[in-house]
């Protein structure tokens, strides 16, 4: 037997768009270019490949599963130095090493979702609409009920929390929020973020700071949930996430951590003895490495603030486009060229040889119809500089 709750996961996007497009040429003797996917593509520093070759003699060995010294020395670290943490405040007891983010975001709800008894109202999950998949496989997978808050302009891409009725913050067991947002590239300031915990503890759920976009940004560094928590000296009802895939080029490293509320940690490792990964001791020192080095993070971040330029240059004003505070990615409204993002993915796809995503795939469309990524293509800005460069002119070309 499957279990039913899976009937109630939406197809992947990435599955969808190859439904979408695979069966369209492209023009003859053009190359096609994949801009659809946020795999980074310049390659990590190379202390990651030395790491790993200095200890290249412990894969015979089992690894701690709540991490080695030396990398949750490397993590307090970081935090430390990124949020401008008082000594102490982050302690080993505060952190878990992830086998990347996405493993972690989805057994969360394991620990967190409390299932109700029969004929009883289902917990609540709150997520911002678009959101990342993983957010919604881990309420659904564990029979609690998400609820998806519109993050479009008007709110200036993040959920409006004040319109949020007292009834369901009663009912809801985990809030996810994205700061640097994905895909709109939103960053939340300390008032939002106070705001957010506030409630958090307020109603007793857990605020999920998904953060792993944080070492990517375009002009001002982006605030994070540590230093609000920091303000109230407890880290009470807070998870926050990071990972190396983003930050250091390493997505098949598959390394990151959460940090945060001390008994939920704890509980979280307990529950990872019995369902999570260890990360093997190599690729634990390699991200003790990364994390402890802030070097190649700036030439990366510099990189990418070059494509933007790009795509600021090719682009100009067409297709909605505007600078994104952080990550990767653009949102790019295709109204005044196209009905609507599966349209204008198609279109880009048959006749400049480009993968972008729709909007609509990264979003959930509402009882009264409206999906907020409708408007929208995803356009992530991963490849070399060349790379990005003909495939946004090629775009360009055909607007």
């Amino acid at each position: 037997m499957i279990n039913p709750s899976l009937s109630l996961l939406s197809d992947y996007p990435f599955q969808r768009l190859r439904d979408l497009l695979d069966h369209h040429p492209i023009p003859e003797g053009m190359t096609p270019l994949a801009l659809s996917i946020g795999e980074p593509q310049h390659q990590p520093p190379h202390l990651l490949q030395k790491a790993l070759m200095d200890h290249a003699t412990s894969w015979n060995k089992y690894p701690p599963i709540a991490g080695t010294p030396e990398l949750n020395t490397a993590i307090i670290d970081f935090l430390d130095r990124r949020y401008g943490l008082k000594k102490d405040f982050i302690t080993t007891d505060h952190i878990a090493p992830l086998c990347g983010t996405r493993e972690g975001l989805f057994l969360i709800g394991n620990l967190l979702i409390e299932r109700a008894a029969r004929n009883e109202a289902k917990p609540l999950v709150l997520v911002p609409n678009p959101f990342y998949q993983v957010y919604v496989g881990a309420a659904v997978m564990n029979e609690a009920q998400p609820i998806y808050l519109p993050a479009g302009p008007e709110n200036g891409f993040m959920p409006d929390l004040n319109a949020v009725d007292e009834k369901t913050w009663q009912k809801t067991a985990m809030l996810f929020l994205c700061s640097p947002g994905n895909p709109q590239g939103m960053v939340a300031d300390l008032d939002y973020l106070r705001h957010a915990l506030e409630l958090a503890r307020a109603h007793d759920f857990t605020l999920i700071m998904d953060e792993c976009y944080a070492e990517l940004y375009d002009q001002d560094k982006p605030h994070g949930a540590l230093e609000v928590a920091q303000e109230t000296g407890s880290l009470k009802n807070l998870l926050v996430f990071h990972s190396l895939s983003k930050r250091s080029n390493a997505a098949g490293l598959r390394s990151g951590f959460v940090a945060g509320d001390l008994d939920l940690i704890k509980a979280f490792i307990g529950l990872r003895n019995y369902g999570g990964a260890s990360l093997p001791l190599p690729i634990q020192a390699a991200s003790a490495a990364l994390w402890a080095d802030d070097n190649h993070v700036v030439v990366n971040r510099r990189l990418y603030k070059e494509k933007i330029d790009a795509a600021e240059r090719i682009l100009g004003n067409r297709l909605g486009f505007y600078r994104p505070a952080g990550g990767f990615f653009l949102w790019l409204d295709v109204r005044d060229r196209w009905e609507n993002g599966e349209t204008a993915a198609l279109e880009i796809w048959q006749k400049a040889g480009v993968r972008v995503i729709p909007g609509n795939y990264l979003a959930k469309t509402d009882m009264s119809g409206h999906n907020p990524g409708t408007p929208y293509i995803r356009v992530a800005l991963v490849h070399e500089q060349p790379i990005v460069e003909e495939a946004l002119n090629r775009i360009n070309g055909i607007i």
